[in-house]
């Protein structure tokens, strides 16, 4: 059962998206709205992975080999300047859908294994996942005449 391998995924994407919702808040000190709503993503998505790990522990005993390649880092640190935000706004999103789609295939491998409590985890995470992109791409398209028209 691979189950365990999208929960790793899962759990290391959600630690991963926390801290570079951190790092964006901290690169970019005069964006006065990255500060808290940052934080608070950062603590949802730290929240995420905590609870996760449960069912990542229960799992792994069930799992064969880990595939290679299975998961490669898509946030490399806070950029500067109002291009270096949008790049940093983007990148957030990335590793965000990457948590988004991975709460919907654990969602269907716990219907398949009738999994009510991981479900419930799902239920109550993955929305807030939504939340998320939804911030961001409104960000981004905050960011983005700024960024991409008017000349430093």
């Amino acid at each position: 059962m691979h189950l365990a391998h999208y929960l790793g995924l899962l759990h290391r994407s959600q630690n991963e998206l926390a801290d570079a919702f951190r790092a964006v808040r901290r690169g970019h000190p005069r964006e006065p709205d990255l500060h808290g709503v940052c934080e608070r993503l950062a603590g949802q998505c730290s929240a995420h992975a905590r609870r996760v790990e449960p069912f990542l522990r229960h799992y792994s005993d069930f799992a064969p080999e880990e595939p290679e390649r299975l998961h490669a880092p898509l946030f490399a640190g806070a950029r500067r300047g109002g291009f270096g935000l949008l790049r940093d706004l983007h990148d957030l999103y990335l590793l965000a859908t990457v948590c988004d789609v991975s709460w919907g295939v654990v969602a269907q491998a716990a219907k398949g294994v009738r999994d009510e409590e991981l479900l419930d985890v799902v239920r109550h995470c993955g929305p807030e996942t939504t939340v998320h992109l939804r911030w961001l791409r409104t960000r981004i398209r905050q960011a983005a005449p700024q960024a991409l028209v008017v000349v430093p």
